[in-house]
């Protein structure tokens, strides 16, 4: 595949990034200076489609107005107590994302890897104080290609040898079994398993869709033995494939929500683990904690993100322009792309090898004006946001079909 000469502001600031900045990302060539809605603007004032929307985080699009505000008027008051007092906003916030889970209580966190460790930390405390698990002894069941975030703990149970080599040694207590296949975790449990934890889609994997019926023979299994059924939804959750969670794709509900990315409405890190109170309620004061956790300004912002998601709207979207998207990306099997998966506004598309890599049509798609990404190998993702108009999703596939036209 041809390449494009980059322009000199572009090339200066990716050669101070690759000087400074550790490598622990290869992003590609192109420097983002502005964005607003589905559109960002690079240094250079060429404009650019985003269909990644920063893995999810972004489902509102850039700088949408309503969150914006939010956040521009409570930057005037206050941003930052700790947990040592209340503030103002977290209740709210706090009340009206219980509600739109169905759930009782609350656990604010930043980062979605920090929820994820602290629903591993949750699941082990109510083995031990309510289960009856001899101490030490809690074990937790993933899945296989699972991808919950990147620390030491996290990574210990992952698959992959890029997010897994050179980090060890890792924790123990977890077990992995096929996404996918529920008689396999049944197969897994023993009297000291607390939980099973599991993306309802595969999102890092390449939007991997389990088979019709696998979330609720989960449900059925844990339930059945008093096992913790936990759903990180933190990509897949919160209005992205036309639900407000994915596990409603199978009318669902976990005992445990995992949420992150969109929670922060794309202006600052939000995430959350939420549950009843018999099982988030085992958290005693001292036991953990974060020193942003919770702030006023992430609440301010994240409360009006549960509003905008009550009122039905970007579920809505999602799932009609998701069904838009579904029917153009199925034309192109066989012209140079060999599978497909879509969920709402979110898709998985295999390139052909005989077309090139994933990273080799992100950068073509790059040149023409469209972000996406690629994963393992010769799968590119698209998570367009929920603000995307039908005709510019037609414009985007149009410059894919040109691309893997070649």
């Amino acid at each position: 595949m041809t390449t494009t000469p980059l322009d000199t502001a572009t090339i200066a600031i990716i050669a101070s990034e690759e000087d400074h900045l550790a490598h622990n990302y290869h992003p590609l060539p192109v420097v983002i200076a502005r964005g607003e809605g589905s559109w960002v603007t690079d240094v250079e004032g060429k404009r650019y489609l985003d269909l990644l929307s920063a893995y999810s985080a972004l489902n509102f699009g850039h700088l949408h107005p309503a969150i914006v505000s939010v956040a521009q008027e409570q930057l005037g008051r206050l941003t930052l107590t700790s947990r040592a007092y209340h503030n103002d906003q977290l209740g709210v916030f706090a009340d009206s994302l219980a509600r739109l889970c169905g759930k009782d209580m609350v656990l604010p966190m930043n980062t979605g890897a920090e929820a994820v460790e602290t629903g591993i930390k949750v699941a082990r405390a109510w083995a031990y104080r309510v289960k009856g698990v001899p101490d030490g002894r809690a074990g937790i069941i993933v899945a296989d290609r699972n991808f919950h975030g990147r620390t030491t703990t996290i990574v210990g149970f992952s698959d992959d040898p890029s997010a897994r080599d050179d980090f060890g040694p890792y924790a123990p207590g977890f077990v992995s079994v096929p996404f996918g296949d529920a008689a396999a975790i049944e197969a897994a449990i023993d009297e000291n398993t607390a939980a099973v934890l599991i993306e309802p889609i595969q999102g890092e994997a390449g939007i991997i869709v389990p088979p019709e019926g696998y979330l609720r023979a989960v449900r059925e299994i844990c339930t059945r033995h008093r096992v913790l059924f936990i759903a990180d939804e933190i990509q897949s959750g919160l209005g992205r494939v036309g639900y407000t969670f994915a596990c409603e794709r199978e009318e669902v509900v976990p005992d445990v929500y995992l949420l992150g990315k969109a929670l922060g409405g794309g202006i600052l890190p939000v995430s959350a683990v939420v549950a009843d109170r018999d099982v988030l309620g085992v958290i005693r004061p001292g036991e953990h904690g974060s020193t942003f956790g919770g702030n006023p300004l992430a609440a301010a912002v994240a409360h009006r993100v549960v509003e905008m998601l009550a009122t039905g709207e970007f579920q809505r979207r999602a799932l009609a322009l998701g069904e838009h998207l579904e029917a153009k990306l199925d034309g192109l099997i066989g012209h140079g792309v060999t599978a497909v998966r879509v969920a709402g506004l979110w898709a998985g598309i295999d390139i052909d090898p005989a077309v090139g890599t994933g990273r080799e049509v992100a950068e073509q798609l790059l040149r023409r004006g469209v972000l996406v990404k690629d994963t393992h190998g010769q799968t590119i993702r698209i998570a367009p946001p929920l603000v995307i108009r039908a005709t510019e999703l037609d414009w985007a596939i149009e410059q894919l079909r040109l691309v893997l036209q070649g």
